[in-house]
């Protein structure tokens, strides 16, 4: 065991500790905005379906039942104007981070291999690359690496930590970079119905990928959009010369998503009320957190879309995570996602009304 965890960087949350009982102490309580974690209920029709199916003895399967593939294939078709996409297209996951954990691993690649993400990124890229031994770099425009020995690109459109939302014309020129060197693009887009002052394309778009799947998948998950974290349910969808050989895989590994969960992703993706309801929550609280941080001397870039403010004072991230908590506040700071954000706090919009109302008046005091 020993040998896999040696491979693995330090858990980077764990150096939050010390900042967090500070912001703890405050009279008022902490206010956390560290976590990308939901808050909101789960929405009833959701919950529903859930307790419904939960008289489920049997074993579900890891592609999942055909309501749920049909649910997921309609959503894409739908949502993201997606076009002529089959079962074969898609495949449930475990949960987003699972995958990104363990993909270059279940895609069989080793030392010598090269996988790429974002200089600014969700650190698990970077874990699972660890974990498969392969070779991991970063980049700010993909199209400008050495593509020999690249055999995985991952994009993370809208971005976490930065809310960055890369434009149609960069994702279609990335995929066909990513096509005419025979890398396989893996595009994260799981804050993609959560843009604010951009409007997030999917490269399952047509517009995007010439009407072809071919070396191209997305990863979507449900946490986000419909309040899920806690039912781990999430799906891949592209291509399926890469989708088939992952779930005879993940058959043998017993990667299942309960049924139970199945029957719930059914209902929340075949519903969008609830997420116009969700997202003017998020709305309301990205306009009062941004406008006070901007008040309290902070630089916001990007954040156009996704659940975080992408902010800086032009110092240490530690500096400014000591001084939120000062106030109560704890925030992630930015170098937990790479070098490149070493002077910027990630603030999560993913706190009660009534929490992030705190937090404005101590921004604002």
């Amino acid at each position: 065991m020993s040998a896999v965890s040696d491979r693995l960087p330090t858990f980077p949350w764990d150096k939050l500790e010390p900042y967090k009982k500070t912001a703890a102490a405050h009279p008022d309580g902490i206010v956390d905005l560290s976590v990308g974690t939901p808050v909101d209920p789960v929405p009833e029709l959701i919950q529903k379906a859930l307790i419904d199916a939960a008289d489920s003895p049997g074993y579900p399967t890891v592609w999942g039942t055909p309501a749920l593939r049909d649910a997921i294939t309609g959503w894409l078709e739908r949502r993201l104007g997606a076009r002529e996409v089959t079962h074969r297209h898609v495949l449930p996951i475990v949960g987003s981070k699972e995958l990104v954990a363990w993909l270059p691993t279940q895609l069989g690649l080793g030392p010598g291999d090269r996988v790429a993400h974002p200089r600014l990124a969700y650190p698990t890229y970077e874990v699972g690359a660890r974990l498969a031994r392969a070779e991991y770099e970063v980049y700010d425009d993909p199209r400008e690496l050495d593509p020999a020995g690249l055999k995985l690109l991952w994009l993370n459109s809208p971005s976490n930590p930065t809310g960055r939302v890369l434009s149609q014309e960069e994702l279609t020129g990335i995929v066909a970079w990513a096509r005419a060197h025979g890398v396989l693009l893996v595009s994260d887009e799981c804050y993609i119905e959560l843009g604010w002052e951009a409007d997030p394309v999917s490269v399952l778009h047509p517009d995007v990928n010439g009407g072809s799947y071919d070396g191209i998948v997305a990863v979507h998950s449900l946490s986000k959009r419909s309040n899920l974290a806690g039912y781990r349910a999430a799906f891949l969808a592209g291509d399926p010369a890469v989708l088939g050989p992952l779930l005879e895989i993940r058959k043998h590994g017993g990667m299942m998503t309960s049924a139970p969960t199945q029957a719930a992703v059914v209902a929340a993706l075949g519903d969008d009320e609830h997420v116009h309801a969700q997202r003017a929550r998020y709305a309301a609280r990205r306009t009062a957190l941004r406008e006070a941080l901007l008040g309290h001397g902070f630089r916001i870039e990007h954040s156009e879309a996704s659940l975080y403010l992408w902010a800086t004072r032009g110092e240490s991230c530690w500096e400014t995570v000591a001084h939120l908590a000062g106030l109560g506040i704890l925030v992630a700071p930015g170098d937990f996602y790479g070098e490149a954000g070493e002077t910027f706090v990630r603030v999560a919009l993913t706190a009660t009304d009534e929490r992030v109302a705190a937090a404005v008046a101590r921004l604002t005091a």
